[in-house]
């Protein structure tokens, strides 16, 4: 079946050469006539042949633009010619002949076509009249009206076909270029899905990172990729792959927000960093010594709040295209919420070992206060009854023994509950100040003389750099601070070692610094000592106590607006640092 127009109108004229044959027989034509109408059949079957060569060929848009407008043209004379053999005939039964190529013409070139075809046909009818029969004005008027009308509505109806079609095929197109967009739309949807619940699927960071890297890796090839959260105003590196990942910018590293590229990508915006040369950022050089040219950033958005940012990083300059762009800012959507849940497990793993500690450390403080409770009132028990059952059978030494010991023992009782009693206040912020002008000089002389009469064994000694200045304060509690580190520097010191005490005024402060002769303190738990029922555990370095001196040591130290530190290297022995402010 024929699929095109032209082939149908190939068929159409090869049944018209059939039918003009057929009308030419049997028509007793003037003899004159005869040989015209035969050559009029002729020429239909020479064009009819003619378009059944051009529907066959492949032609271009041109090319068969001109084509259809010589067979229209060719048509007209067909028409034309059987008109004229036949004008001879009253009624003019085949002056409707004409309307043929004014219908071809509108049907193939519109409005225009339709108007100049009427008007070529019109005319020739016309003078076919003049030529032959005569002129019927009223005739030739109504078939130039019929002629132009006829143009002019088939043409008008192909343009308005024409155009409805070209909106529906615009609009068809149109409908699957959306059609694509979504599909593609979707596509990166579920890729980033993907990524997302990779990042989701553990909640140990390198477990879930490493799932992560291996589903990005495959859709955004990268040559580095780190994931940087907002912290407490500074730039935090969570987690990085690939170059430099444990050298450059590794897990924990901390830098100021202002100023990096983190800043650009708090408004949520992505940043798409074509060329690293141009050292837009302090981190730029170090990426650029990592062989790294190009880098795109994308927000870690949880709702309208960014938290950090997915950095990735190539070694080419302008190296991602639109749709990784796409995907990387829609996985930064995506993976906020893994990596805040992360982060929350993270915090809630810690604040659960912090309490663990914390459970273990009273449950070590009852113990450690069981013990030092039951050994002093153990020995004042049995000595006050040993006094009791013995008074006269002992000599007056021995009595002076045991009530030295009796009163020895109840200063130690005393000493330990007078430090259960400072936590407990300072916990409930209750721990009283008598503020009073307070000459430091004295305190650290008078605490320096008590440690060295309480024992022999460890020397103490002093060095002041010049006067120190008074200071306003509570006498007590700084005298209670001072004993408390003198005391613990005479405890951890061996029997010959020195303890050494030395105070200095510099910067509008007093810098008061005991250091002890024993094993140090190692760094991992140089925090946890100024902690409640926080002791060094150190195998053989571990001695009798609570854990509670330095607690409320610091504590004071803070309430007069200083500090108390300790530093512990490599060298045996360890120093504190009592720091008051001189105005205070």
């Amino acid at each position: 079946m024929p699929r095109r127009p032209g082939q149908w109108l190939v068929l159409l004229r090869a049944a018209l050469v059939v039918a003009a044959v057929v009308v030419v027989g049997v028509t007793d034509f003037p003899s004159s006539y005869v040989p015209w109408a035969w050559a009029a059949v002729g020429f239909f079957a020479v064009v009819t042949v003619l378009s059944a060569a051009l529907s066959a060929t492949e032609l271009g848009r041109a090319a068969r633009v001109r084509a259809r407008a010589l067979l229209i043209a060719l048509d007209a004379v067909v028409a034309v010619g059987f008109i004229s053999v036949l004008s001879y005939q009253t009624g003019e039964p085949y002056r409707a002949l004409y309307l043929i190529p004014i219908a071809e013409a509108a049907l193939r070139f519109g409005l225009v076509g339709g108007l100049v075809s009427g008007a070529v046909m019109t005319g020739s009818t016309i003078a076919i009249d003049a030529i032959g029969p005569g002129l019927q004005w009223r005739t030739a008027f109504a078939r130039v009206l019929v002629g132009v009308l006829s143009g002019l509505v088939i043409g008008r109806l192909r343009d308005t076909i024409n155009a409805e079609r070209s909106r529906v095929e615009a609009r068809a197109a149109e409908a699957e270029r959306l059609r694509d967009e979504l599909g593609h739309r979707v596509d990166v949807l579920e890729t980033a899905n993907r990524c997302a619940r990779a990042l989701g699927s553990s909640l140990e960071l390198d477990e879930a990172f490493g799932a992560f890297i291996r589903e990005l890796r495959a859709l955004v090839p990268f040559e580095r990729t780190a994931i940087v959260l907002l912290e407490d105003g500074t730039a935090t590196t969570m987690a990085t792959a690939g170059r430099g990942a444990g050298e450059v910018f590794p897990p924990g590293n901390s830098d100021p927000v202002e100023g990096s590229v983190l800043e650009r990508v708090l408004g949520g915006k992505i940043v798409v960093r074509r060329d690293l040369s141009r050292r837009e950022f302090p981190s730029d050089d170090r990426l650029l010594a990592l062989g790294l040219q190009s880098e795109l950033v994308a927000p870690l958005q949880l709702g309208a709040r960014t938290i950090g940012m997915i950095g990735l990083s190539r070694e080419r300059i302008d190296a991602f295209s639109e749709d990784e762009v796409e995907l990387v800012a829609l996985l930064g959507r995506l993976v906020a919420t893994a990596v805040q849940n992360i982060r929350a497990y993270e915090a809630e793993r810690r604040r659960v070992e912090e309490l663990a500690r914390l459970s273990q450390l009273r449950a070590d403080f009852v113990s450690l206060v069981s013990h030092e409770l039951r050994s002093p009132m153990a020995a004042v028990i049995g000595a006050a009854r040993t006094l009791q059952d013995r008074w006269r059978m002992l000599s007056a030494a021995q009595r002076e023994s045991f009530l030295a010991l009796i009163g020895d023992e109840t200063s130690r009782l005393a000493a330990l509950v007078g430090d259960v009693l400072d936590t407990s206040r300072i916990e409930a912020g209750t721990f009283s100040y008598r503020l009073e002008e307070v000459e430091l000089g004295r305190v650290v002389d008078e605490a320096v003389e008590a440690a060295a009469l309480a024992q022999q064994e460890v020397p103490v000694v002093v060095s002041v750099r010049g006067g120190l200045p008074t200071i306003r304060g509570d006498r007590a509690r700084l005298r209670q601070v001072l004993g408390n580190l003198i005391e613990n520097a005479v405890k951890y010191s061996p029997e010959g070692g020195e303890v050494r005490v030395s105070a200095v005024t510099a910067n509008g402060a007093i810098r008061i610094a005991v250091r002890d002769a024993g094993p140090g303190i190692p760094r991992d738990q140089q925090i946890r000592i100024f902690e409640k029922f926080g002791r060094v555990d150190v195998p053989g370095a571990s001695k009798p106590g609570t854990g509670l001196g330095l607690f409320i040591a610091r504590s004071i130290a803070e309430a007069h607006g200083g500090s108390l530190d300790v530093s512990s290297g490599v060298e045996p022995g360890a120093t504190f640092t009592l720091t008051l402010p001189v105005g205070g």
